[in-house]
């Protein structure tokens, strides 16, 4: 697969994420006007998060990482594999609705686990409503296994682009619900929130999930795989015991984000007792997050779900060479998005944040880019680490790459509980953004050594020099603009909310525009490419809107 190849069947599945993206972060713009940023904030998130760490913990990671070689594979049985997917379908579903009922019956236990300091003493009232959220919330946990499912059945058999369309819907679902309950009432508190608008809100978001699940069903009858019913566990063997290393891997990778959102609730939790209540916790950390994976989910997860079926084939052809350049590639192309994006959340963060959100402070809006400052450190590294695990996935190996996702979480938890040790509570999770950073930093070089026993020589060097003619590029375009926003001192002057967003977007079409000149001037290969996909994508939706 060559690199235009590369962007050409990942293009579609880009323009499926970018529309999903912006739907997802519109909608978390109206979850923060809803609910603000403090402990009421927390307490719909965590119950939201709650069901995707336990689905990724017992069953997702599983799913994704051995699905599609498998489902490639059963292609040669008799039946063109049917019966494997049927069963596996069967099997996993039943696994995922006694899940769900375990949870919904022990969510008080669950909310314990996850926020341990929402059962402080004086604050009965978050911790109640937390449980509630998270009983109407963990039913997506089975629905979110559904769509895994038929998402990559769909993507076995070449359609990649559905899995990627899908959230939009779910989007839709949930910004409808936010909207409805900000027209009814601007803001609520853990004061004034009824009972009413707690089943909204968790009922609502949950809906969005079984929306994204439904509508792959048809798309899965058309890909020719026949699913039905179909109990037992032939042919689910080596699926199973595949399985169950990557379901250590998932596990260390879930415990250390445990961690995390106990760290996070933690200090919103001490801060509201010290008087703060707003701008320190979880929320502001996923808020951030979030805007940090624009980049990760637009281009790194395309490009890496086109790549992992062909991957998978070359993997079983033993051209070991060819898969080795084929991970070199999609490291370079990956960089050209991630590097310049990195650097311009560490100069801009701030900038960003507080053009883009409304209804809270600009104190709160601006710590909420403080934070993306401190993750972008790591989203090149945290994108590099994707790519190679799914060489890892393609040689079928799940148990190597446990070693590097257990040092990566070691120093995460280590730096996440330092920083809530020795850090005022309000620069927490900022602390915690840098753990992130340094861990995946780290786990870079550690996971490119460990791939080495399947691809051969995998060094950092290969990649390196490419890296670094982006960074400079990067730096080079945005340095001058940062001094510019610290010379007229707009990180913290008041200004008007269209004041600030039209800020921002000269100073990222300037960025922009000035990376492209700088990695062009150093003759980087893959912007030439990149260019060339765009163009060719234009030119295809304009002959569609043609009559």
């Amino acid at each position: 697969m060559k690199s235009n190849e590369l962007f050409r069947a990942s293009g579609v599945m880009a323009i499926g994420t970018i529309l999903s993206r912006i739907t997802g972060f519109f909608r978390a713009i109206l979850a923060v006007a809803v609910l603000g940023t403090a402990l009421l904030a927390d307490s719909y998130n965590v119950a939201n998060t709650m069901p995707n760490i336990l689905y990724n913990l017992l069953v997702g990671g599983a799913l994704t990482a051995i699905f599609v070689p498998q489902l490639v594979r059963s292609f040669q049985d008799e039946d063109g594999g049917h019966g494997f997917a049927s069963r596996l379908v069967t099997t996993i579903s039943g696994i995922l609705l006694l899940l769900v009922l375990v949870g919904v019956i022990f969510a008080p236990a669950l909310v314990r686990l996850y926020a341990p300091e929402f059962s402080t003493p004086g604050f009965e009232t978050e911790n109640q409503i937390a449980i509630a959220f998270t009983r109407y919330c963990l039913p997506q946990i089975f629905f979110l296994g559904l769509f895994t499912m038929l998402g990559q059945v769909a993507n076995s058999r070449g359609s990649f682009a559905p899995l990627m369309w899908a959230p939009i819907a779910n989007n839709l679902v949930v910004i409808a619900v936010f909207a409805g309950v900000l027209l009814l009432q601007n803001t609520v508190t853990i004061a004034t929130i009824s009972d009413f608008q707690i089943q909204l809100l968790g009922w609502g978001t949950t809906l969005g999930i079984v929306v994204q699940a439904l509508i792959l069903i048809p798309v899965v009858k058309r890909s020719g795989i026949q699913l039905r019913i179909k109990f037992g566990l032939r042919g689910l063997g080596k699926s199973f015991s595949l399985a169950g290393w990557t379901l250590v891997y998932v596990l260390i990778s879930q415990l250390g984000y445990l961690v995390t959102v106990n760290v996070a609730t933690s200090a919103a939790v001490r801060s509201a007792q010290e008087g703060i209540t707003t701008g320190v916790g979880f929320t502001p950390f996923t808020s951030a997050y979030y805007i940090m994976l624009l980049p990760y989910s637009i281009v790194t997860i395309s490009i890496v779900t086109a790549l992992l079926p062909h991957l998978s084939k070359l993997a079983i052809e033993k051209n070991v060479e060819e898969v080795r350049k084929q991970l070199i590639r999609a490291i370079k192309m990956v960089g050209v998005i991630t590097i310049p994006s990195s650097v311009a959340f560490l100069f801009f963060g701030a900038l960003m944040t507080e053009a883009l959100y409304f209804g809270i402070s600009l104190e709160d809006s601006r710590y909420i880019g403080h934070v993306l400052s401190a993750l972008s450190l790591g989203l090149v590294a945290f994108s590099i680490n994707l790519i190679l695990i799914r060489g890892f996935n393609a040689f079928e190996d799940t148990r190597t790459q446990v070693i590097s996702i257990l040092i990566i979480n070691i120093i995460s938890v280590a730096l996440s509980y330092a920083s809530l040790e020795f850090l005022d509570s309000q620069q927490v999770t900022i602390g915690l953004g840098l753990a992130f950073s340094v861990s995946y930093v780290v786990g870079l070089f550690i996971t490119l050594s460990l791939l080495k026993k399947h691809t051969g020589k995998l060094a950092f060097s290969t990649f390196a020099g490419h890296h670094a003619k982006l960074y400079i590029a990067s730096i080079l375009a945005m340095a001058p603009l940062f001094a510019l926003v610290y010379l007229f001192e707009w990180e913290s002057v008041e200004s008007s909310l269209i004041v600030r967003a039209l800020r921002l977007g000269l100073i990222l079409a300037l960025s922009g525009t000035f990376y492209l000149l700088f990695a062009k001037l150093f003759k980087v290969a893959e912007i030439a490419t990149l260019a060339e996909f765009g163009r060719g994508l234009l030119k295809k939706r304009k002959g569609r809107l043609d009559p």
